[in-house]
């Protein structure tokens, strides 16, 4: 019956190409859709027949090319994917639209790679249907597109949520894990089969992947499974209980996912490895989570971060929500057993800072409303039934070739941090948070142009002996070793925050100056745009993540100077990936505390000290109405230590212990860490 239905649609837009029955304005936008969707039922037949096993990699890579080619950024300009060139050429009325049903119907890449024919007979339904209301009319009213759009999203939320939240948890569902696990890896035609863009970087990283040694891959593999497994044992997480993990990363790594599919399996856990979200549907903005390939186009992705506002409304909302439990339901069995992610992430890219255009869809007011209330309800009801007080993540980085003519050098200089000696790291780190749990608070002064100048609350211990306030952070959650880290009280906590340029989230900031009082974000700018408007709302939809403020849900101290040296050696600054930046000076985090969703959990340092900081007064609120408690992000701000004035530890009495000033560590204890910043800077 799905075999017919797709014959059917894909014969009727076949036909398309040989009518006029659309005026000449919309003519060209459905010749060329429609001849991209006869791309992808051509790629169906090579797919089924057997002609993409057989082809060699070149003509793969042209294959994979052309069905990527109109959106690319050197085409991009003449794409009715850039919702710029469809106003242009169709309308402020219908350009903004038609560009995200063009978005939509893209995802059809990743399904016919899947081999979801039901995916596509809906699609080119959705299609077909859209056309034929432009068929003898010069201009059909608009609200009959979206309303079209309305009812594919309302009708279908129900097949596409649930399989979603399946692909998400249960291991069975095995398209990525089975081409990694059954694929020869040096036989790098494996890498188009997953139906992602597939740019040099990926190929160039897979490659270098096969010079290494197999004793540096078990190495890199296990600093990543191990730190996976310790965040378990260090929280008091039981991980007999599991059965699966959720492996997260960018194709390329192949061979180090599939020997961490090895070392999982020893610990009982099945691979769980889902494509990152291809449709508005399920997707959130133009954040990724899951595998994928090279971003084709990252203005693109970004045009259409907001293209649910075709349809978001409160009913909408409701129905996926409803999907959402429902299904969890159905498959509590496999939820109850999911551990959680690990994820190989990748830095490297050249910062991206997007044009922000008047075409492209935008959320109201209402629903950015919506969206926020939407996050809360979600992760309430995931939390349900994979409770964050039993399950854990890790996260480890590397490099992609974009970061230089030294990748090779750099990448394994990252191999080197990744892999450092959390023993002595622990030892100095110790020094340090002696010191600190002393505080009644931090004062941090920036230097070298920085302007912060900010006093963030500790929380008061009650028995020193037996308590501490910050968490002796040494590689096993987030991989490399190199912080300390506490939930600072909100109340007090006053100043601004400044950092002279940070990547966060793919997006890069200049000028990036928040203020705080009594914990909350009161204020925010940078100066990425010639409008102060046009910053504010860049900072709102991609810091704040729509909500009007946000608390200060995490203090660090970063100790690891080793990769602060690397940085600086190779000029790579900008291009370090947060996990690895946080180690390299003093990070805040604003959004949730990292004990969100587990801070009745006990949890302790080596030393046997409990961690008793793990909330603040809005997580608190979770006791009483959990939809208040929690903001669902976690946005780390890093200040290099050249940006540093000083670092004080204030107690009640007044009495002042520096702990780094002008960048270098002064406390007694700490000196070794200044060892790899000789000669770095003055």
């Amino acid at each position: 019956m799905i075999e017919e239905r797709y014959k059917l649609s894909i014969t009727r837009i076949r036909e398309m190409l040989e009518e006029d029955t659309v005026s000449q304005k919309f003519s060209d936008y459905f010749r060329q859709v429609a001849s991209f969707l006869l791309m992808i039922d051509e790629s169906k037949i090579k797919i089924e027949d057997g002609s993409m096993d057989s082809a060699d990699i070149e003509e793969l890579k042209a294959w994979n090319e052309k069905l990527y080619a109109d959106i690319l950024p050197q085409h991009y300009g003449e794409s009715y994917g850039n919702p710029t060139y469809a106003v242009r050429k169709l309308g402020e009325e219908y350009g903004s639209v038609l560009s995200a049903l063009y978005a939509e119907l893209r995802s059809a890449i990743a399904y016919v790679y899947e081999g979801n024919t039901e995916y596509l007979a809906i699609l080119f339904e959705l299609f077909i249907e859209i056309y034929n209301q432009f068929e003898g009319e010069e201009e059909p009213e608009i609200k009959n597109i979206k309303e079209s759009i309305y009812w594919y999203a309302s009708d279908y939320c129900d097949v596409f949520m649930a399989d979603r939240i399946q692909e998400q948890i249960d291991p069975q569902k095995s398209f990525a894990a089975d081409i990694i696990l059954h694929s020869d890896l040096s036989d790098l035609r494996y890498l188009y089969r997953f139906g992602e863009y597939i740019s040099d970087s990926e190929v160039q990283t897979a490659k270098h992947l096969l010079k290494q040694s197999e004793e540096t891959i078990r190495k890199m593999t296990d600093a990543y499974t191990e730190g996976y497994r310790r965040g378990f044992i260090n929280t008091g997480k039981d991980l007999s209980k599991k059965k699966s993990v959720n492996i997260r990363h960018v194709l390329g790594f192949e061979r180090v996912v599939k020997e961490a599919v090895k070392n999982f399996r020893e610990m009982g856990l099945e691979p769980v490895i889902y494509r990152t979200a291809v449709s508005f549907l399920t997707k959130k903005q133009h954040l990724k989570s899951g595998y994928y390939g090279a971003i084709a186009n990252k203005q693109y992705e970004y045009d259409h971060r907001n293209d649910q506002a075709l349809f978001l409304d409160k009913k909408f909302l409701e129905r996926k929500l409803e999907v959402m439990q429902t299904t969890y339901e159905h498959y509590k069995e496999l939820a109850g057993e999911f551990s959680g992610p690990a994820c190989i992430e990748m830095f490297g890219e050249v910062p991206f800072i997007p044009e922000q255009k008047e075409e492209v869809l935008k959320l109201s007011e209402k629903q950015q409303e919506l969206s926020v209330l939407y996050d809360s309800r979600q992760n309430q009801i995931m939390n349900e039934y994979i409770p964050g007080d039993e399950r854990s993540f890790t996260i480890i980085a590397y490099p992609v070739p974009e970061i230089g003519e030294q990748y090779e050098e750099i990448f394994d200089e990252i191999i080197r941090i990744n892999t450092l000696d959390a023993k002595v790291y622990e030892k100095v780190q110790q020094t340090l948070i002696d010191a600190l749990d002393k505080g009644e608070y931090v004062h941090i002064l920036g230097g070298n142009g920085n302007r912060t100048d900010l006093k963030v609350q500790l929380y008061p211990l009650k028995d020193c002996q037996k308590e501490t306030g910050f968490e002796n952070c040494v590689s096993d959650v987030n991989i490399p070793v190199g912080e300390v880290f506490t939930s600072p009280v909100l109340e007090g906590t006053n100043g601004v925050l400044h950092v002279s340029k940070v990547y966060l989230s793919e997006l890069q900031y200049k000028d990036l100056e928040i203020t705080f009082f009594n914990g909350m974000i009161a204020d925010y700018n940078c100066k990425n745009f010639e409008r102060e408007l046009e910053n504010k709302e860049y900072i709102h939809e991609n810091i704040l993540h729509r909500h009007a403020t946000l608390p200060l849900g995490e203090f660090a101290i970063g100790t690891n100077t080793t990769a602060y040296v690397a940085a600086k050696k190779y000029g790579i600054e900008d291009k370090m990936p947060v996990l690895i930046a946080e180690k390299m000076g003093p990070h805040f985090a604003v959004g949730d505390t990292c004990y969100s969703w587990s801070e009745d959990v006990k949890r302790y340092n080596s030393n046997g000290k409990e961690i008793v900081a793990k909330e603040n007064s809005v997580s608190a609120l979770r006791k009483e109405d959990v939809s208040k408690a929690y903001y669902h992000c976690h946005t780390d701000i890093t200040i290099p230590y050249e940006e540093l004035k000083s670092i004080t530890v204030v107690a009640k009495d007044g009495a002042e212990t520096p702990l780094l000033l002008d960048g270098r560590f002064v406390l007694p204890g700490t000196e070794i860490l200044n060892e790899p910043l000789k000669n770095t800077y003055k």
